[in-house]
């Protein structure tokens, strides 16, 4: 596969690579071949099995970056074949954020779009502690748990020509640096999460690009996602962006963009990963001639 450097305007990010630090919610969910395909571009190869890819969704809270605090949404289609490994290909990419909204559209090649994070906190009653997890306390491996637990609902909206759609409601456990800073949050690991993008309006080109994550890490429960109103569906269905442009490098109809991807949010979820500490260093993308087929 031949790769070229792509012409990176930086548009305020600076030179890359880009660093963002933060926490996140890292979420796994078996998702519809179908559905991804949706996304993909036709020269690329999807990875599935028993018509399923492996999809889901990555959610920061990011407080330091190249474009300041802001909260992002990247909703995962599916895994897209590149020997030796896979790529995760972004069906749709919500930024509490105009500048990362322009830097991710314009240098990247996401499909991103402003959006508003509404959070909310409750305490909820807790379920009584197993045996297991007082043992588990006992031997300084879980911290003291009091009767109530922490909840926090993202309600992710987005904003289009001054319109605002509901994309969905995420209720997760309050991390352990939110709830106990004291609280056991995983060993530290270093990973490389690569991507493909392009193929939108913005950037007709097929790019690569890797994400390199220095975090603590602990498994957690998965987050429960609901989707929104019929209304708002009867809105996006109205008011998707009807350019012609966007038919020539996108195999996603008018007015399903929005449908497909609340599609993968609500899929089974399989795992769920709780980064603290986050730190996330993003290359500079680079310009893919072609993807491959070969799956041998």
């Amino acid at each position: 596969m031949e790769v070229k450097d792509t012409n990176c305007t930086s548009l305020g990010y600076g030179k890359p690579p880009w660093i963002f630090k933060g926490s996140a919610l890292y979420q796994l969910h078996l998702v519809k071949a179908e559905n991804a395909r949706a996304f993909i571009p036709k020269e690329c190869k999807l990875v599935e099995a028993f018509g399923y890819t492996l999809g889901g969704f990555f959610l920061a809270s990011y407080d330091d970056s190249p474009a300041g605090i802001f909260d992002e949404l990247v909703v995962i289609a599916g895994l897209v074949w590149s020997p030796p490994t896979s790529c995760a290909w972004a069906a749709r990419v919500l930024v509490g954020s105009d500048e990362a909204c322009l830097h991710g559209r314009k240098v990247v090649g996401l499909p991103s779009q402003v959006a508003r994070f509404s959070k909310k906190i409750t305490a909820l009653p807790q379920t009584p502690e197993s045996k297991s997890s007082s043992f588990l306390r006992r031997i300084g491996l879980r911290t003291s748990s009091s009767n109530y637990k922490n909840h926090m609902d993202v309600e992710v909206t987005e904003i289009k020509k001054q319109t605002a759609m509901s994309i969905c409601n995420i209720n997760v456990n309050a991390t352990a640096s939110q709830q106990d800073s004291k609280g056991w949050m995983g060993p530290l690991i270093k990973m490389s999460l690569p991507n493909f993008s392009g193929r939108t309006k913005y950037n007709s080109n097929l790019l690569k690009y890797s994400c390199q994550i220095e975090c603590r890490v602990r498994a957690v429960q998965p987050a429960k996602v609901s989707g929104p109103s019929a209304l708002d569906a009867d809105k996006e269905n109205s008011s998707e962006d009807q350019s012609s442009n966007v038919e020539s490098v996108s195999r996603v109809p008018r007015g399903t963009k929005r449908n497909f991807s609340i599609s993968v949010m609500l899929s089974k979820p399989i795992l769920a990963l709780e980064f603290n500490h986050l730190k996330m260093r993003v290359e500079a993308p680079t310009t893919v001639t072609a993807c491959s087929h070969d799956t041998t």
